[in-house]
């Protein structure tokens, strides 16, 4: 009865988050993961108050396990390491094998049981993999191998014959969400959770981190230099051409842009933008970098 119990709460938690992904664009605010759900009258928690290990007490084994962000300066809790093979060496809690949740984690590798991997992105913003299992333990290492391609795994198999190239794939994809993901929660951070154009503010759900130079590119690093924190309507104005930044910061609008007519969005939403600055950051290594808008102006030039 207890393993169905926790199977049960085990698929709502994923669909919660799964939920919560969908809703914050990959850049989860901790403070919507910390209020959890409600599971028949009682109320199921899918993060602990500490980094690390997490199972709540209606759960057989753990539910999820967490890794922080990484902060210039700071020291993490952990140092789990993603690796290039789409494995993750998760440490231990603490330097006790038998410790309980150390125990819980072994438990759920035996069990085969599935867990959510929770990777910080920047202080109080995470992105979710799931579901991802335990497939190794090593005591003298003190860590514990987190496979985190399993979901696209199977989905790419459905296609694919060749186990290795399923999982190749699979790296790909785990590890392109999870760069879009700090990419953009980086961003707006940076930006102070504003549009560097029209200076919205507090609405993160309506901004988006803009890539200067696209990242089809092979210079267009996944970094906060090459990056604008943008609200919807000015990224998608500028990822068009319709309007361009010089490398002064100074807003241009295409010319055939500026001699419409129309009402007043078009006025104040675009035209009324040229000539205007754009604002940075409150640190100059993250201001948009001059070379990525020199590149990037040239082709609004050829646009208009």
């Amino acid at each position: 009865m207890a393993i169905d119990l926790d199977s049960a709460i085990r698929l709502r938690a994923f669909e919660v988050v799964r939920h919560l992904g969908v809703v914050h664009d990959d850049c989860i605010p901790k403070r919507e993961l910390e209020r959890g759900f409600d599971y028949q009258g009682e109320q199921v928690h899918v993060i602990g108050p500490q980094v690390g290990i997490f199972k709540p007490r209606q759960c057989r084994v753990p539910l999820s396990i967490l890794t922080a962000p990484e902060v210039p300066g700071k020291e993490r809790p952990y140092d789990d390491i993603e690796r290039y093979d789409g494995l993750v060496t998760y440490r231990y809690r603490g330097t006790d094998p038998g410790h309980r949740d150390n125990v819980g984690l072994r438990e759920a590798m035996r069990d085969h049981v599935p867990l959510i991997y929770f990777r910080g992105l920047t202080p109080g913003k995470y992105c979710a993999v799931l579901p991802v299992f335990i497939v190794g333990d090593d005591p003298g290492e003190l860590a514990f191998t987190v496979d985190r391609t399993a979901a696209v795994v199977a989905e790419a198999m459905s296609g694919v014959a060749d186990v290795k190239i399923a999982r190749d794939y699979a790296n790909r994809m785990v590890r392109q969400r999870l760069h879009q993901a700090a990419f953009r929660a980086q961003v707006i951070n940076a930006y102070a959770v504003r549009c560097a154009i029209c200076a919205l503010r507090n609405h993160e759900e309506l901004l988006d981190a803009a890539h200067i130079i696209p990242d089809r590119k092979p210079e267009g690093l996944p970094e906060i230099p090459n990056g604008l924190s943008l609200c919807k309507l000015h990224h998608a104005a500028y990822d068009s051409n319709v309007i361009g930044i010089r490398p002064d910061l100074v807003i241009r609008v295409r010319r055939d842009v500026l001699d419409e007519k129309d009402g007043p969005m078009l006025l104040h939403g675009l035209q009324g933008l040229d000539g205007q600055q754009i604002m940075v950051p409150s640190r100059a290594d993250w201001h948009p970098r001059k070379q990525y808008l020199e590149q990037r102006y040239e082709a609004f030039d050829r646009a208009g």
